[in-house]
């Protein structure tokens, strides 16, 4: 075998390092051509990307919240301000962990679960670096213990903003509303970059009707802050747009006197000015403190209201509806004179009950006084609030002609007054039987429909607004809780033009028929409310009117000791005055009640003390306590309509 040699072939190795110097040299020259590409394109081609984002980590466009305008009344009392308050807030994309920041906060200060569960909504529904609210109404003790501990917790805050106030609590909250905070549905309607930094919004009456005019522009500014997130100079700001001021028709004053009128009634009182539409009472009792609701309110105190007793959250002036009663009389006697199916001095006797005729049932329709009236005509029927006179008058007339009579007035529609959900009432006919419960309409359906009974239902601002229009002999002015606007940025005042329809008579004295016989009801010698009327330095015209809770059958009498208070009838008066120039119109419903009788004063005070403040009559005093005392009485003695 021959031989090998074991020596190492040094050319053979030579080359083998050689190539492998040159692919790591390959390689580390691919390497360094990318990374130097890499530099050059984050360099040049995403310079102004990157510089944006460092610019961002050092300047912050932050929202600058409008001030929310205030509400007056006419005569500049405050009935919505804005009062400051501390907040603890929390700028969510600055927290690492959210869940231990909020039980670390928790154990400073109280956060109810009311205040958590509300947060976590608002979490979902804003961006990560919108602050959100966490508690508010810190009290000077709160806000120092936080302050030491602000450094354990970053992305906290304490900032002092304003918060809406209501200083005269429940005696305006159904008419001014409340505000509260923003929630998910809501979010989704508004304007969200000019609500940005905007915790509330309107929820109810006019704080949410007037939402646009009340809560103003935002505005923003730039700031410079440090790597905590903590704002080091304003470089740049556009100064936010206060809300527009409101001034209201509503006197304050009158308002009060409304709301104690009623006692310990339910009810609603809503007072006109005829001419203007002006609503210078709006009044719904029971009512509830506002306040509660502006920072979030309990669920135990939100049921408490809800299902308390009369349950205060419910606007009877706007939403409730009720059978007019006999507060129809002047509108229903009109009608019959002007349609020609009853003469002005034509007469009929009342024996203290009706018989529709042709009814071979000779079903007796009874009259509120068992004995009856005797003769009587369309003075006398206002007057004493005969009801046999009114079933002859609405056979003749028809449910349809009585129907379209009372449209003219606004019954069955709704007002169009400055507040959201408005509640139209009814106003019944055939069609409306026939397409609402597929049946006939019955004659003696008419017959209850022209004593204001029946199918037939009414919202006190909708029978204010018809007084009002009758008061105003036809002119019907679609009613108004704002007066002015007064702008925040150029002082200048805006007043909207009130909106009228007139109602044309085929005789304008038809109107000086039914304003003497509502004149009478008050002044006259057998006027339902005759005991409002003595000692008055001025002339109201009114009408009494009560409505039944329950029906009562044919062999049955109503006595009131009997009947539990939820059963009792509801009482209600309509009144203008003075007769000869009308200035004021009210309405008022008090449920269970009884007597329309025990409502007249009400109306009495509010417009005396309406003549006293705005218009060149003299003090017009009289001794109410006396009045009112003889009113109780013969309500009690009478079942008065």
């Amino acid at each position: 075998m021959p031989y090998r040699s074991h020596v190492s072939d040094h050319s053979y190795e030579a080359s083998i390092f050689k190539f492998r110097a040159i692919v790591a040299a390959i390689l580390c020259l691919l390497m360094l051509a990318g990374l130097l590409f890499r530099l050059a394109w984050l360099q040049i081609v995403d310079y102004a990307h990157f510089t944006d984002l460092s610019e961002h980590n050092r300047v912050r466009l932050m929202a600058l919240p409008p001030t929310r305008g205030l509400i007056y009344d006419r005569n500049g009392v405050i009935l919505a301000e804005n009062k400051p308050t501390f907040h603890l807030e929390i700028i969510p994309e600055q927290v690492d962990d959210m869940d231990a920041t909020l039980k670390g906060l928790g154990e400073i200060v109280t956060i109810s679960e009311s205040d958590l569960e509300q947060f976590k909504e608002e979490l979902l529904a804003r961006r990560s670096f919108q602050r959100i609210s966490l508690r508010s109404r810190l009290n000077e003790d709160e806000v120092a213990r936080l302050a030491v501990n602000r450094h354990r917790f970053p992305g906290m805050d304490i900032n002092a903003r304003l918060s809406r106030y209501y200083p005269h609590g429940e005696t305006v909250a159904h008419a001014v509303g409340y505000v509260g905070r923003i929630n998910q549905r809501e979010l989704t309607v508004i304007d969200e970059g000019n609500y940005r930094g905007t915790s509330h919004i309107g929820k109810t009456g006019l704080e949410k009707y007037y939402e646009a005019e009340l809560h103003g522009q935002v505005g923003r500014q730039k700031v410079e802050v440090n790597a905590q997130g903590r704002v080091l100079r304003v470089l740049d700001k556009t100064a936010p747009v206060a809300g527009n001021d409101l001034v209201l028709n509503l006197d304050i004053e009158l308002q009060r006197i409304a709301e104690e009128g009623l006692g310990e009634f339910a009810g609603a009182v809503i007072a006109i000015e005829p001419h203007t539409g002006g609503v210078v009472v709006f009044v719904s009792k029971p009512g509830f403190d506002p306040n509660m609701f502006v920072h979030g309110i309990s669920h135990k105190d939100y049921d408490a209201l809800s299902h308390g007793a009369y349950k205060p959250l419910f606007n009877r002036a706007l939403f409730g509806q009720y059978p007019p009663g006999s507060t129809m009389k002047p509108f229903i006697g009109l009608a019959g004179i002007e349609q020609r199916r009853f003469g002005v001095k034509e007469s009929l006797y009342c024996k203290g009950h009706y018989l529709l005729p042709n009814d071979a049932t000779e079903r007796k329709y009874r009259d509120w006084k068992k004995e009856g009236h005797g003769m009587v005509d369309l003075d006398k029927a206002i007057e004493q609030s005969c009801d046999v006179y009114f079933y002859e008058l609405a056979y003749r007339m028809g449910i349809n002609n009585m129907h379209d009579f009372l449209a003219q007035f606004g019954f069955g529609e709704r007002s169009g007054i400055d507040l959201i959900g408005e509640r139209s009432g009814l106003l019944p006919s055939t069609e409306w039987k026939k397409r609402k419960h597929r049946k006939v309409w019955y004659p003696g359906e008419t017959l209850i429909a022209g004593i204001g009974q029946g199918y037939m239902l009414t919202t006190p601002v909708q029978l204010a607004v018809a007084t009002a229009a009758l008061a105003g002999r036809g002119e019907k002015i679609v009613p108004r809780l704002l007066k002015e606007i007064h702008m925040s940025d150029d002082d200048a005042v805006k007043i909207r033009d009130p909106s009228k329809t007139m109602i044309k008579l085929r005789r304008e004295n038809h109107w000086d028929v039914i304003f003497n016989a509502m004149k009478k009801v008050v002044h006259g010698t057998w006027g339902t409310a005759r005991a409002t009327g003595w000692g008055m330095k001025f002339k109201m015209a009114g009408k009494t009117g009560t409505a039944q809770v329950f029906g009562i059958a044919q062999d049955e009498e109503y006595d009131e000791e009997t009947v539990t208070k939820k059963l009792r009838d509801h009482g209600l008066f309509i009144g203008f005055g003075p007769v000869e120039d009308p200035v004021l119109a009210v309405a008022v419903v008090a449920e269970n009640g009884e007597h329309g009788s025990k409502m007249a004063p009400i109306a009495k005070k509010i417009i005396k003390r309406y003549m006293e403040k705005y218009t060149a009559s003299p003090k017009l005093s009289d001794n109410a306590d006396v009045e009112n005392d003889s009113a109780n009485k013969l309500a009690h003695n009478n079942h008065l309509h």
